[in-house]
């Protein structure tokens, strides 16, 4: 077998590993799982590295198995919280579990017939049935409240360092957890299951299950975990000004999703390069090198942004994507303009101020002076909408214009929008309605 661990190693993907981990994944295939936990209907790139992990996995030929936690969501994970988790409903539940199903079969082949094929499981399939008295006695039993409170998680909520303290069903949450273990071990011959590095103590409590509920005394059980990643700030990764950057391009579009990658910072992108792409090592200290030449270039975020962006929405919605970013970089016509879908439209030009003309004023026909002052106070007089048209700086849908114009439907952006443009950075949208 290759060398996962110091594959993940040289990646910044490792953080900690039981004694032995190692050794097993070198000695033999060897099934491992990874949780999700469904509190949205999607999955934000806060869960990418945990999908990679599953993809490196499989391609250094061992079993990867996708676990969505359609019971320990219906309790909550106190890992790296400090207050208590709303409680979701069976059906706002079964919507997410739903959804995270559909996100992580694009990265996975969960009908592939290999001997390795990835699996996907849902943990509310065998914690449905199992009643509370037949837990309590089973797994209960098994693990001392002295060890369950001896994870960081549950001594910080329960010193005040976190929040008001822990409710018993939070306290719960690495015992199911850990049964999860239990189950994939038997069922699936299942012997590492992995996470970030906030999930050490429910980790390590289902290694604890594994042997003591295991009649088996030799039953093996190993622990992998990747540090949680952040900003060079030491900002949390996953997240901008709009909130979280989602996997599914409905929630976060395309173009948005390229634009995050390609406006990393230089000292992340040296470290996002190895994270969240496939590329080998020689070919990013090429990169690296290459970048520190000439860091102008941003040939890293490029790079970057190109191989998450395919490795998540596919090449063709790449291509999409760049197109939309030359439209509004680079000197693109109005064709090309017409070509934006209205989300993507909206997304590039999103902050720039915008005003409302009626749909009928279009169809007659406004003279551009209206439109650059009376219709859109883009500009503040007639005056100054004449000087800026006697100046050439006019454009309308990235196309000069100059006076005697006249806007008409021919002009509409899918019906609904017209860009103006005064000089090379100074926009303003037009929504009709």
């Amino acid at each position: 077998m290759k060398n996962l661990v110091e594959e993940l190693k040289w990646r910044g993907l490792y953080h900690d590993a039981m004694p032995g981990t190692e050794e097993q994944l070198l000695k033999e295939a060897t099934t491992a799982y990874i949780g999700f936990d469904p509190t949205a209907d999607s999955l934000h790139i806060g869960s990418m590295v945990q999908i990679i992990l599953l993809v490196h996995l499989k391609n250094f030929g061992h079993q990867p198995i996708a676990l969505v936690g359609g019971a320990t969501g219906m309790i909550g994970d106190p890992s790296g919280k400090s207050d208590e988790r709303n409680l979701l409903d069976e059906e706002q539940l079964s919507k997410n579990v739903a959804g995270i199903k559909r996100v992580l079969s694009r990265f996975l082949d969960f009908g592939s017939t290999d001997a390795n094929a990835p699996i996907m499981v849902n943990n509310y399939d065998w914690m449905k049935t199992f009643s509370f008295i037949d837990f309590a006695r089973e797994v209960g039993k098994r693990i001392t409240v002295n060890y369950m409170m001896a994870k960081d998680s549950v001594k910080k909520r329960l010193s005040g360092e976190a929040g008001d303290g822990m409710s018993f069903t939070e306290f719960t949450y690495q015992l199911i957890q850990g049964y999860d273990f239990y189950h994939l071990h038997k069922h699936h011959n299942c012997l590492l299951q992995m996470g970030g590095s906030d999930q050490w103590g429910n980790i390590t409590t289902g290694t604890e299950l594994v042997r003591r509920l295991n009649p088996n005394t030799e039953a093996k059980a190993f622990a992998l975990t990747t540090p949680l990643i952040t900003k060079s700030d030491g900002s949390k990764f996953g997240k901008s000004e709009g909130g979280n950057i989602w996997l599914d391009a409905d929630k976060t579009s395309v173009y948005k999703f390229y634009q995050f990658w390609l406006n990393t910072s230089d000292e992340d992108a040296e470290k996002y390069i190895k994270i969240f792409t496939f590329l080998d090592q020689s070919v990013i200290n090429v990169l690296i090198a290459q970048h520190k030449e000439a860091p102008h270039l941003r040939a890293l975020q490029k790079k970057l942004a190109e191989e998450v962006t395919t490795f998540v929405h596919g090449k063709e919605e790449l291509d999409r994507a760049i197109k939309a970013s030359n439209i509004l970089f680079g000197n693109s016509t109005s064709d090309e303009l017409k070509t934006l879908d209205s989300l993507t439209f909206l997304e590039i030009f999103d902050g720039v101020p915008q005003a409302e003309v009626a749909l009928e004023d279009v169809q007659k026909g406004i003279d551009i002076v209206d439109v650059l002052n009376e219709k859109s106070g883009f500009l503040k007089s007639n005056g100054e909408a004449r000087r800026a048209l006697a100046e050439n700086s006019i454009s309308v849908n990235k196309e000069k214009v100059a006076e005697g114009f006249m806007l008409g439907e021919k002009d509409l952006i899918n019906h609904q929008f017209v860009l103006l443009q005064r000089g090379k950075k100074n926009y303003f949208v037009l929504r009709v309605s």
